[in-house]
């Protein structure tokens, strides 16, 4: 197999759309910060299904990171990346550089209000900033027909949606099902992070997200549930939870304290164990 193109440039990534596009080709986009796994390359996978190319970014976005958190450390090896994002199906790799994305002079920022304010967005304030403005960067630099994201960070797909609908982006965003290992925790670069005992604790996050939603449809209660699920993992040896909070599937508006009845959910939750701050979420 060849190896996959790479361009590193907004001029090099749109001359490759243009292309396609006189072809008549419909172009998706795979935003990722790189170290892939099997999450990012089923959202490579679903992207073939829906258009003719695909287009992986790679791009570790300092403006999403707070200063105390792990920017320096992520994890990354592009030529991993390549090879995997290949073996996929993926067309083309754009992996521009931090001045490529954010030159001299750059004082944009895009901000998105309700959605983005709460869980992730208390725990980590400009978090979402940082997201939407590279996200809105990188849809327009590749105007894509369709851009996926996973559904394991689904808090940044609403705002992502958000976003795209409030500035009237010509662009489908796609929820893609969260990946998993066999024993239910969801796959994430920053597993890596955690120690072989910290492994074996993980998978309780999802067990207790899982186990939630099976109760809120039983018609448990909400503020129960979110109780029960913060006792858990705490009994479980984790060394905290940011949140554990049932929220509206469609724009994360507090439910409860009651049961739900018949609105769709995502119970939602955020805890760390050593190095490793795991999120994960599960519909109702």
């Amino acid at each position: 197999m060849d190896p996959l193109p790479i361009v590193r440039t907004v001029a090099a990534l749109r001359a490759a759309v243009a292309a396609w596009r006189a072809e008549g080709r419909r172009v998706a986009l795979t935003p990722t910060m790189g170290f892939l796994h099997e999450g990012h390359l089923s959202l490579v996978r679903l992207g073939k299904t829906r258009s003719e190319r695909v287009v992986a970014s790679l791009f570790v976005n300092p403006t999403q990171f707070a200063p105390s958190e792990d920017f320096a450390a992520y994890p990354r090896d592009e030529a991993r990346d390549a090879k995997l994002l290949a073996d996929a199906g993926c067309d083309l790799l754009y992996a521009p550089s931090v001045a490529e994305m954010y030159p001299e002079g750059f004082a944009t920022t895009v901000t998105v209000a309700r959605v983005a304010t709460a869980m992730e967005g208390a725990a980590r304030p400009t978090h979402f900033a940082g997201v939407a403005t590279v996200v809105a960067k990188l849809l327009g630099q590749c105007s894509p027909d369709v851009a996926i994201f996973g559904e394991k960070d689904y808090q940044q797909l609403l705002v992502i949606r958000r976003m795209a609908t409030d500035l009237d982006l010509p662009v489908e965003i796609l929820g893609a099902p969260t990946v998993r290992e066999p024993d239910g925790l969801a796959l994430s670069s920053r597993n890596v992070y955690l120690t072989p005992a910290e492994r074996k604790l993980a998978s309780k996050l999802s067990q207790s997200l899982s186990e939630a939603a099976r109760s809120l449809r039983g018609g448990a209660r909400v503020d129960e549930v979110e109780t029960a699920g913060q006792t858990t993992l705490h009994r479980a040896r984790f060394d905290s939870v940011d949140y554990f909070e049932v929220r509206s599937a469609s724009d994360l508006a507090r439910l409860g304290p009651g049961p739900i009845g018949a609105e769709p959910a995502r119970v939602l939750a955020a805890a760390r164990l050593g190095r490793a701050r795991l999120i994960d979420n599960w519909p109702v």
